[in-house]
């Protein structure tokens, strides 16, 4: 498609169409549809243009002819964040690391991979494979999301508990701040006490203080087995007492340790249609996932089956099915993982991702499922997580109404009430962007959110990087 630019496109970005090339900036008519929004309910937006630029140089270019221009500039990468943080606004320019995509080197060494920014979490996953390593991030979007995508919200995802949040698993970044400064820091050394670490400092800003462009992520060895077991208890407090048991008695085996109540247990096995695998099919209090990563299946596999065993004569477990081979391991998962249907299921509804102290999950679920009854009427809601390691999810939805008209405004008001009364917070792993910003006071002190202002300020006097996001 020929464009007429208008008038009012700036010089500073026509001129960055010729430095760059004309694929590399699109203008009006020309951004393609993914470019307008990410996968927040919000409508889609018109920006000014949109900037895919292949490297750090580009990407600075960008900044300083948007910064000349005095337009405002959003990064993004896979576009798969609920929250609106990759949403530009009419008008805007929207920076697209799609292009700076790849694995520039992986050090067998050192046990690193530095990759572009761009570069799908699955693609890493992958290339780590290959070479003979294990890349520990992972979640449901790894085929559509970017790992700068990933660092930007501090991604977490189903493996937490044992390999922690997407910043333990970077030693360097490579960062354009807003004013077009190229801040390369691809450190490899687990150990470097060098003055301030200043790539904590962009993982999990949302892209609002900087722009990462190339990673140095720490990699570990491949799972010799994994191993696992979908468990019922009677009750919250045989799920803690197994968590506990689950972390003295496996140790640093114990990879995942996911919790559903039962009203998301029914939901997924009678209208989803997932199979149960629990015999008889009784109902239960709480049903949990453990999985195990170990190096030698002949050892850790006995070892595995005694700790079930020892947790069944103690009678903290009511039943539980023991996975055979990965097939079942997958299946186990499956249940887990059944959110994803919930749309051709139920319909429209709302997904909420927040945390709380282990030992208050239960009592907030139930104060929150009564209270959502009480205050929106026909609403129905389900609750499930990653609990080791405090976050719960939970969808809520009115049956018959359209996303757009889901009751969203009084669903949060007493979702996030109930998360400050609690003592949680708003976001565990998903940020905050433009859709949780209200609601930040209830998880951050006036005097946390004050200083968050005060670091935007120094590194984007103008304002002008992913404004109005966070805080």
């Amino acid at each position: 498609m020929t464009l007429a630019l208008s008038t009012a496109v700036p010089p500073s970005l026509l001129a960055l169409r010729e430095a760059l090339g004309a694929s590399a900036v699109l203008f009006g008519d020309e951004v393609p549809q993914r470019n307008r929004n990410d996968w927040s309910t919000q409508p889609p937006t018109r920006p000014l243009a949109v900037v895919r630029p292949v490297d750090a140089a580009g990407v600075a270019a960008a900044l300083v002819a948007c910064r000349e221009a005095r337009l405002p500039v959003v990064p993004q990468g896979g576009l798969t964040g609920l929250c609106g943080g990759a949403r530009p606004e009419d008008g805007w320019v929207a920076l697209s690391l799609e292009r700076m995509v790849g694995i520039e080197e992986i050090d067998p060494a050192s046990a690193t991979m530095t990759v572009w920014a761009g570069t799908p979490l699955e693609v890493v996953q992958r290339a780590a494979a290959e070479a003979g390593f294990y890349f520990a991030l992972d979640l449901g979007a790894r085929g559509s999301c970017a790992i700068g995508g990933n660092l930007s919200t501090n991604a977490g995802g189903n493996r937490v508990i044992r390999y922690g949040m997407a910043r333990e698993l970077v030693l360097g970044l490579e960062v354009v701040l807003p004013d077009g400064t190229v801040m390369t820091s691809l450190n490899k050394m687990l150990k470097n006490n060098a003055g301030y670490d200043l790539k904590q400092l962009f993982i999990g800003s949302e892209g609002t203080l900087g722009v990462i462009t190339r990673i140095v992520l720490r990699l570990h060895p491949q799972p010799g087995c994994t191993l696992s077991a979908l468990c019922a208890l009677p009750d919250y407090d045989g799920v803690v007492r197994l968590l506990g048991a689950a972390r003295g008695g496996l140790g640093p085996l114990l990879s995942a340790f996911e919790v559903m109540w039962p009203d998301y247990w029914q939901v997924v096995t009678e209208r989803v249609g997932v199979r149960d695998p629990l015999a008889g099919g009784a109902a239960h209090g709480h049903y949990v996932l453990v999985e195990v990563q170990g190096t030698d299946e002949a050892i850790d596999g006995p070892r595995f089956q005694r700790w079930l065993e020892r947790q069944m004569e103690e009678g903290v477990l009511a039943d539980a099915a023991v996975a055979q081979s990965m097939t079942d391991t997958q299946s186990f998962w499956a249940l887990r993982d059944a959110c994803a249907e919930f749309f051709p299921t139920l319909g429209a509804h709302v997904s909420y991702d927040i945390g709380l102290p282990v030992q208050s999950m239960d009592a907030y679920v139930r104060a929150c499922k009564a209270a959502l009854a009480a205050r929106v009427p026909g609403c129905e809601s389900v609750y499930y997580g990653h609990i080791g390691d405090g976050n719960l999810h939970l969808v809520a939805w009115v049956s018959g109404l359209s996303v757009e008209h889901q009751p969203k405004e009084a669903m949060d008001e007493v979702i996030y009430g109930l998360v400050r009364e609690f003592g949680g917070t708003v976001s565990a792993e998903h940020g905050i962007g433009t859709a949780k910003k209200r609601w930040l006071g209830h998880a951050r002190s006036p005097e946390e959110i004050a200083l968050m202002k005060t670091l935007k300020a120094a590194l984007d006097p103008t304002g002008l990087l992913n404004p109005g996001k966070v805080v």
